[in-house]
């Protein structure tokens, strides 16, 4: 049983003091319309003895307006405008706090219909885990998807599908067990860390905070006992110091202070800073905190630090450790949550802003639009509301960022209608504009060989293609890659192979391997590629090459005519087999985190010209087939 600390009627500064101890933790509840977000907070806060007297007695007057019941309505604990009490809907993101012996709490209680989206996202930017709620009886709705996206997308870590109402389909764990593994499909495709699935009644209170006994068949924690033992990994980074600059205080007229809140790192006086974007460097004074000046100050706290010499900063610039870079370009490359009720269209010319300042920006590119159902990139002319969507927006001004994965501080923003100052988007930085759509430097010219594609054919005997060979680890692309090669070049073909792991240790050995990274991976081969085909020459790539919208650019890049898709459609489970160095193990035990098929997403070619199972074909027979396309397609003779 949740009893009340006895410090709060005894010492309440005692018991501040022991609160002011705790970790903090935020989250937030979401999902559908009349799911029971807000009478799930009621109830948290109801049975953890935590709604003062005379609110319990508000909430019973309340709660007999109109109606034949005693019970308190619980929802009005966070339902405190007038529309959202006679609608019986949230509107607005409701703030609570609570603590139990272990943490302190903050809940967003956030609204689940579809008109107001947005505010879900306001309250889904600062939290460490989302509670989504699912009506028992309804299972999993689109807006509990574009809830769960969203949250993820916004970087919570950590999701808790709460079945909710099971008090209505008689506590059935079979109708739990279908729910759990509709949502666990769907969940496999977002970038969460974990996710956890609760029966309750946040009406009746069953494992909320009490365990329940109408379900013994569910052997997990109560959601309060999983609030308290979950593990959230502090949020600040403590590398590299950050603090953009949110006013200068000049009182008295002496003291020049730049303040605003510590985003990362840790700074003391006497280290060397730089301010962002001009460059100018100094060294720290004094850091002035609250009460006193401080010897160290570290991320999340709001400080206003002096300069041994006087530089020209202002609301918007940036001060961090001498030598440390952040990006400053006119392009960069965002998700975007769409929140106006006009589309968005490319060349929509919006104010952007942030933390970092302000910028009039227009949408260059559409590059996709997400389907939340499913999270697949679908094509998309224009943006409908409350749709997310991947943009290159290019600004007036060169602008300081970061990716949002690195800070949710430096990379996010809003764009803003510049005429009614209506928010039109929240965005979240992807990286800097791809290098997918830089235009070369204007001064460059294409420099023409006097030898023709005819004459390079003749000598050659074949027509100039590049054949990819696609996907993963274990399939047998560089294998094949490699026979393919050596059967070319015994006809007397004039060929070069471009294989992944080659290519990372030479021009591509600064990359790493997230999606960015393969991405520009697969750009690197693609444009090498292109080279070798306007020499006459055939090239055989072989890369995992995971999204399918990099394999489209690349595809545009070459030249349609002259791209073969080779899709080598293996089962995983065959593929893991053939692992010898222990990587599909280590992905499935969480050690690598970008790990097409496991704990990354492969996106298989849905209309690759070629698609070869290497579980059943050897070697000779998958390079048979691909001379067998070639020859067809007229780039090699019979």
């Amino acid at each position: 049983m949740f009893t009340r600390d006895p410090l709060i009627e005894s010492d309440i500064s005692a018991y501040l003091e022991q609160r002011a101890e705790k970790d903090l933790v935020r989250f937030l509840t979401c999902g559908s319309v009349d799911d029971g977000k807000s009478t799930l907070i009621g109830r948290l806060l109801y049975d953890t003895q935590l709604i003062a007297d005379d609110h319990i007695a508000a909430l019973a007057e309340d709660s007999g307006i109109g109606t034949d019941t005693t019970q308190l309505d619980l929802a009005l604990v966070t339902d405190g405008l007038q529309a959202e009490r006679e609608q019986g809907i949230t509107i607005d993101v409701a703030y609570r706090h609570f603590a139990t012996q272990n943490r302190n709490f903050i809940i967003a209680d956030t609204p689940g219909h579809e008109q107001y989206t947005r505010n879900m996202a306001t309250g889904a930017s600062t939290a460490d885990l989302a509670v989504i709620l699912v009506d028992a009886r309804k299972g999993i709705l689109q807006q509990t998807r574009r809830h769960s996206y969203i949250a993820a997308l916004l970087g919570v870590e950590h999701l808790v599908l709460a079945v909710n109402k099971m008090d209505l389909v008689e506590y059935s764990e079979e109708r739990f067990s279908e729910i759990v593994a509709d949502y666990s499909d769907y969940s496999k495709t977002l970038d969460v860390r974990s996710v956890e699935f609760i029966p309750i009644s946040a009406l009746e209170g069953d494992n909320v905070v009490k365990s329940s006994s109408a379900m013994p068949w569910f052997e997990g924690p109560t959601l309060i006992d999983y609030l308290d033992a979950v593990e959230i990994e502090v949020s600040y980074r403590l590398d590299e110091f950050r603090l953009p600059i949110q006013l200068v205080l000049r009182a008295p007229s002496a003291f020049r202070g730049y303040a605003g809140t510590i985003t990362s790192g840790q700074i003391r006086p006497g280290e060397r800073v730089t301010a962002l974007p001009s460059g100018v460097s100094s060294s720290i004074d004094r850091i002035v905190g609250y009460r006193e000046d401080l010897q160290v100050a570290s991320a999340g706290e709001s400080v206003a630090i002096t300069l041994v010499d006087e530089i020209d900063m202002s609301r918007g610039d940036l001060l961090v450790r001498e030598g440390e870079n952040v990006h400053f370009d006119y392009s960069i490359e965002a998700m975007i949550i769409w929140m106006a009720e006009a589309a968005l269209t490319p060349g929509q010319q919006m104010r952007l802003q942030s933390r970092l300042g302000t910028a009039n920006v227009s949408v260059d590119t559409i590059r996709h639009r997400v389907d939340v159902d499913t999270t697949q990139m679908v094509p998309a002319a224009q943006i409908e509301l409350n749709e997310v969507a991947r943009c290159a927006i290019s600004s007036d001004r060169k602008l300081l960022f970061e990716p949002y994965a690195t800070s949710r501080s430096e990379g996010s923003f809003v764009l803003i209608d510049r005429i009614t100052n209506a928010t039109l988007a929240a965005g979240m930085i992807s990286v800097p504009i791809s290098p997918w759509d830089r235009s070369p430097d204007e001064t460059l010219e294409v420099q023409t060989s006097t030898i023709t594609a005819k004459e390079r054919q003749l000598r050659y005997g074949q027509r100039p293609c590049t054949v990819l060979l696609t996907g993963l680890t274990g399939a047998g692309k560089s294998t094949i890659a490699t026979a393919l090669e050596r059967y070319l070049f015994d006809r007397g073909n004039s060929i070069v192979r471009l294989d992944g792991e080659n290519v990372r240790l030479g021009i591509s050995k600064d990359l790493g391997f997230t999606s960015e990274d393969r991405s520009e991976n697969l750009r690197r081969v693609a444009e090498v590629a292109r080279l070798m085909n306007s020499q006459g020459l055939i090239a055989i790539a072989a890369l995992l090459a995971p999204e399918a919208d990099s394999r489209s650019r690349a595809q545009q890049l070459v030249g349609d005519a002259q791209w073969i898709e080779v899709f080598l459609d293996t089962p995983i489970s065959v593929c893991r087999d053939r692992d010898t160095s222990g990587l599909y193990e280590a992905a499935e035990r969480g050690e690598i985190h970008d790990f097409p098929g496991v704990s990354a997403t492969y996106e298989a070619p849905k209309d690759a010209d070629l698609r070869l199972d290497t579980s059943n074909m050897t070697v000779d027979q998958s390079v048979l087939e691909i001379i067998s396309l070639l020859t067809e397609k007229g780039f090699i003779d019979g």
